[in-house]
């Protein structure tokens, strides 16, 4: 265990699995990588239809405008619209492609598959453990997003 404990165990394992797992995936890719904002974005926009440009910086603790440029990058990929709110005139919503929610699908999917293959290979006490960690994890990652949504973005 390192001198941070297990809490700063925990976050370099979690990170390391995750970039693991990136790096296996990347390789079957059908287009080009896509960085991980534009994902975050995209999954947001995916999860929210019609959610404003504001509301997705703050909801992503981004500024606007890094937010403004991410939605350029991926309206010029062809996989998010930018329309203007009905509403309110000054405002645009979000919504992605059906191009976007495929290769989110497709990348869930293979994630998932990552996940499936590795699994026997544990031993029934780690996979065991694993599962009673799930809820543990889902209880500090909505610790974590309440956390965010609370302090001021920088």
């Amino acid at each position: 265990m390192s001198d941070r404990g297990i809490p700063g165990e925990l976050g370099d394992l979690l990170a390391g699995v995750n970039r693991l797992v990136r790096r296996s995936l990347r390789g079957g890719l059908t287009g080009p990588p896509m960085p991980a904002a534009q994902a975050e974005l995209l999954r947001l926009v995916q999860a929210n239809p019609g959610i404003r440009v504001s509301t997705a910086a703050g909801e992503l603790r981004l500024a606007d405008n890094s937010v403004s440029t991410l939605i350029r990058q991926l309206t010029g990929l062809g996989l998010m619209v930018r329309e203007q709110d009905p509403q309110d005139a000054r405002a645009a919503s979000l919504s992605v492609t059906p191009e976007a929610a495929e290769r989110l699908r497709d990348w869930d999917d293979r994630r998932a598959a990552v996940y499936r293959e590795r699994w026997p290979q544990l031993s029934a006490r780690d996979r065991a453990a694993l599962a009673a960690a799930v809820p543990a994890l889902r209880r500090l990652a909505a610790l974590l997003h309440e956390e965010s949504r609370t302090r001021p973005r920088r």
